[in-house]
């Protein structure tokens, strides 16, 4: 599912007000950057809002999120303010075997004034040490997760030959850098424990080249798959991966995401051919041809796809194109109990109808959204499926999974085939996580992303439900279920330790019950810092070995990305 950011994002204009309106904080002893407000104003590169976002949610949101901001403002300080001495640990303390903490500590060093001279030489005004910057991009947005320090300095290259100078300076000076994308994953892949250098890849957003009779485009990292959509639609293409909105092409090669549509097209392992990656020490790497199946070598192309920015940062892609569908169907469809709607999705996936999505919301889902929207759907479980292809074969499709719901106790069956009648149903799928934060103002979601073999999905939902029900928080259900992948929002207040413990717990129940079951902690948010715990359980220590042995080799200096993905307690 992968939440976009488009709700962090309305905040930025009054984060920006308020560092124009008050003196800057200094990092250290550092000189203040001069630099022109269109080289590093925080609103550089980021994307807009789609249209239907301010004319539904966005109310709601701004008064969230200044509630969120508040809170948030009340104790956060800059590294500069809370360098006088060293953590307790030399290394990052979170995300061990069975670690309940959920700020991530790391030892700070000072950034050298030697480096952030090379870096103003490389990159000009394209860098700031404003501390709202600094404070924006060391908190992810829309996650609970937080790291005790915030990045030093934050640069935006403009090209490959950039990133390759900054990284070959930070390697030189052994100072992290945490690449940065489009700010919408979860599990914290963009704190910077140890302070250091954010590269933010927002201005390297150019289609490089399209390939319309290959059906293929090459990318730089930083635009976003929407945007890329834009641009393809005149040419009757798309890129089928649909992660949050605000999600860009780089950042989701990093997380190996998806989103609804992967139970057909597959995820972001499976869309991209090659990749261009600068690795630590500056060298760039090209990591396949365009050809569309090879077998020459070790696939680097897996490699770097999923690896968080821990073995090198991402400055070109080339990306597998479909066409635009002929003819779609949305339909919708309620049931008694989540397991019924559940067996309907495994039945349909059986059946061997090429769905497109199969969406699963629970009843407290559509009670938020009925909240949010001032909707009167009903509120019980609900499937919401797409079906794609030529208009006699989309509504046959139709016709067969309205069959197979009747079985399983389905009722109020509706279907759309206009445009405006399928994007108005639709909706109601990508509205979920910003009615959740309208039902609790002031809370933050606590984002489950468990998977598992499809045969198993109706007994992990089933089983999650009983404990979500119990719980006294307020948890809704959403799933990715033609592919077994379901999403839980917990929300709860960070204020209350009980409340964010007892997200915890039910997070670590319904882990532990997927892996029982040969599935996975993360189906596609990736691990950040936020899964490692988990993941010696789920792949072995052998496995992780082997990992740390590749971070070992290509970044012997430990400053990509440090502290995420490979949990602390991995030796060899």
């Amino acid at each position: 599912m992968a939440f976009s950011s488009w709700f962090a994002r309305s905040r930025l204009s009054s984060r920006t007000a308020f560092a124009f309106l008050r003196p800057s904080r200094q990092l250290h002893s550092t000189p203040k950057v001069a630099a022109d407000s269109t080289a590093i104003s925080p609103a550089k590169g980021r994307r807009r809002l789609p249209n239907w976002w301010s004319s539904s949610l966005l109310p709601l949101a701004i008064a969230v999120s200044a509630t969120s901001f508040a809170f948030q403002s009340q104790s956060h300080p800059s590294i500069s303010e809370s360098s006088t001495a060293a953590l307790d640990s030399g290394d990052i303390t979170i995300g061990g075997k069975d670690s309940t903490e959920h700020e991530v500590k790391g030892e700070y060093k000072e950034v050298p004034s030697e480096l952030i001279t090379e870096l103003k030489t490389i990159l000009e005004d394209n860098l700031t040490t404003d501390y709202e910057e600094r404070y924006f991009h060391g908190k992810p947005q829309n996650s609970f997760h937080k790291a005790v320090n915030i990045p030093d300095v934050v640069v935006f290259p403009r090209s490959e030959e950039e990133v390759s100078k900054i990284l070959k300076s930070c390697n030189e000076y052994k100072v992290p850098i945490v690449p940065y994308g489009g700010a919408t994953s979860i599990e914290g892949h963009t704190l910077a424990p140890k302070g250091g250098v954010c590269i933010d890849m927002s201005l390297m957003k150019k289609v490089k080249a399209l390939h319309v009779e290959d059906m293929d485009v090459v990318v730089e990292p930083g635009i976003g798959w929407m945007e890329l959509n834009e641009h393809l639609e005149q040419y009757g293409l798309f890129f089928p991966l649909d992660p949050g909105p605000g999600a860009t092409i780089g950042g989701m090669c990093a997380t190996r995401c998806s989103g609804s549509l992967a139970v057909r097209y597959g995820t972001m392992r499976d869309n991209v051919i090659s990749l261009k990656v600068v690795l630590p020490n500056g060298d760039v790497v090209k990591t396949a041809s365009r050809a569309r199946k090879s077998a020459a070598g070790y696939d680097l192309t897996r490699l770097i796809i999923g690896s968080e920015g821990t073995l090198g940062v991402i400055t070109e892609v080339t990306l597998r194109l479909q066409k635009i569908p002929q003819h779609s169907v949305v339909a919708m469809c309620n049931f008694p109990t989540v397991k019924d709607a559940a067996d309907v999705a495994i039945a349909t996936m059986f059946s061997g109808i090429q769905v497109s999505r199969v969406e699963l919301l629970d009843e407290v889902q559509i009670r938020a959204l009925n909240m949010a929207n001032g909707k009167n759907l009903n509120e019980l479980p609900t499937l919401m499926f797409e079906f794609i292809g030529t208009e006699a074969y989309a509504r046959e499709q139709t016709q067969i999974v309205q069959q197979i719901a009747s079985k399983h106790n389905g009722t109020d069956f509706v279907f759309a085939e206009e445009p405006e009648a399928k994007k108005e149903l639709w909706k109601i799928r990508k509205e979920a996580l910003w009615a959740c934060f309208a039902m609790a103002p002031g809370y933050e979601a606590m984002i489950t992303d468990v998977c598992v073999p499809l045969s198993h999905l109706a007994e992990l939902i089933s089983s999650s439900k009983k404990e979500l029900d119990a719980s006294q928080l307020l948890c809704t259900v959403i799933a990715h279920a033609g592919d077994g992948n379901f999403h839980t929002c917990i929300m709860f207040d960070p204020s209350i330790e009980e409340q964010r413990r007892e997200a915890e717990r039910l997070n670590h129940l319904m882990v532990h019950s997927a892996l029982s079951m040969d599935g996975t902690c993360t189906g596609e948010h990736g691990v950040g810092t936020g899964k490692m715990k988990y993941l010696e359980k789920e792949l072995g220590i052998e496995a992780l070995q082997t990992m740390k042995r590749i971070k070992k080799a290509l970044d012997p200096n430990d400053i990509m990305n440090p502290g995420k993905l490979i949990p602390p307690h991995v030796c060899f």
